[in-house]
């Protein structure tokens, strides 16, 4: 199969966006076959009227280790069904995002199944607006606004996908405190403040501290953008603000942590100021083996990732009719687990090379509907 390909549709003006700042020299360097092969279709395909025939992924970034794993994952996919997979980056900029999608469906009639993890809550709107004019099938995870449903849009909106993510920012912060003796001073690394799973998260977190009636105290909280280099520059500040009264970092994702982790070693303090996190990512999974992150909450990415794509595609197919099913199968929470020290080696094993994944098991993997 064709290694994934970056947009080649001209760039449009943009304002910079926070993660635009963080991430313009990282995108740079991430490693895509040539961009003249976006939407490049093949023989087989070029006047096909199978819908099935064109498959794209759209994220931010793919130097974000959670959307990489989800890339990789719909790769996985792709390859089960013998097709190329093309690879939308925004970026960290919305429009570039609209607009790429819609280049996709222009180039293709429509004939596409997407997967998209949107930049912003509002951003799932226009896609998924533009992919049921086409035609076409979209799936969406983490984002969207609250008055966004798949049955107000036919079958052609298949699912939304998301994860309990006040239950994640609460286990993850009780086990951090668990380590730290109950009691002390955290600070908290946040994402994107209109971001629906940061906000979940740092819910969770309050929840967490309420419940220590007092014995944890919140000594600043800030927006790190889910990116690794602003969590790390705001960590080196809280350490010369507020020394060692900081006992323990919460962060809500696993690159955020190891920002964090970062400033820590470069003072010597990994290991000793407690960090937590959310993902479940490759690096974030080795800090929790080699003991620099008390733990992370696993949503598995990687499995998301296939699945997520291979909905929409059994809807474009056929063989899947979306407006049949019920709603807990349109809007729902998929399941995650905590990874910790007593867990950590067999997490790793499971997850080692690309694990298989059973496409027919794919509601197995499903927590239940998404609250209102």
């Amino acid at each position: 199969m064709k290694s994934p390909t970056e947009s080649n549709v001209p760039n449009f003006p943009r304002g910079i966006s926070r993660r635009n700042l963080i991430k313009r020299g990282l995108i740079a360097s991430i490693a895509l076959s040539p961009a003249s092969r976006l939407f490049a279709a093949t023989d087989d395909q070029k006047g096909s009227n199978v819908l099935s025939s064109n498959l794209a992924y759209s994220v931010d970034t793919l130097s974000s280790p959670s959307q990489a794993q989800q890339v990789k994952g719909g790769q996985a996919f792709a390859q089960t069904v013998g097709l190329d997979l093309s690879t939308l980056l925004s970026s960290g900029n919305t429009e570039r995002e609209i607009a790429d999608v819609n280049a996709v469906l222009s180039k293709f009639n429509g004939k596409v199944a997407l997967m998209i993890d949107p930049l912003d809550s509002p951003d799932a709107r226009p896609v998924v607006e533009a992919c049921a004019k086409a035609g076409a099938y979209v799936v969406t995870i983490w984002n969207k606004t609250e008055d966004l449903h798949p049955w107000d849009f036919g079958s052609n909106y298949v699912a939304h996908i998301s994860f309990d993510g006040i239950d994640s920012g609460k286990s993850t912060a009780e086990s951090m405190f668990a380590v730290m003796g109950g009691s002390g001073g955290i600070v908290g690394l946040g994402g994107i403040v209109n971001n629906v799973p940061a906000i979940d998260r740092k819910n969770g977190l309050q929840q967490a501290i309420d419940a220590t009636g007092g014995k944890i105290k919140l000594l600043d909280f800030q927006v790190g953008d889910w990116a690794s280099a602003k969590a790390f520059s705001i960590t080196q500040a809280w350490l010369t603000r507020f020394g060692d009264d900081i006992k323990g970092i919460w962060a809500a994702n696993d690159e955020m942590a190891l920002g964090a982790i970062q400033a820590l070693a470069s003072e010597g303090l990994n290991g000793k100021i407690k960090v937590c996190a959310t993902d479940g990512t490759p690096p974030g999974i080795d800090a929790v083996e080699k003991g620099d992150l008390v733990c992370t909450s696993d949503w598995n990415p990687y499995l998301w990732g296939a699945l997520g794509l291979s909905l929409a595609h059994k809807a474009a197919t056929g063989k899947y009719d979306p407006t049949k099913e019920p709603k807990a199968h349109r809007e729902f929470y998929g399941k995650s687990s905590l990874v910790d020290a007593s867990n950590v080696k067999a997490v790793k094993a499971v997850k080692a090379g690309s694990p298989p994944i059973d496409y027919d098991k794919l509601w197995d993997n499903v927590l239940g509907q998404i609250r209102s």
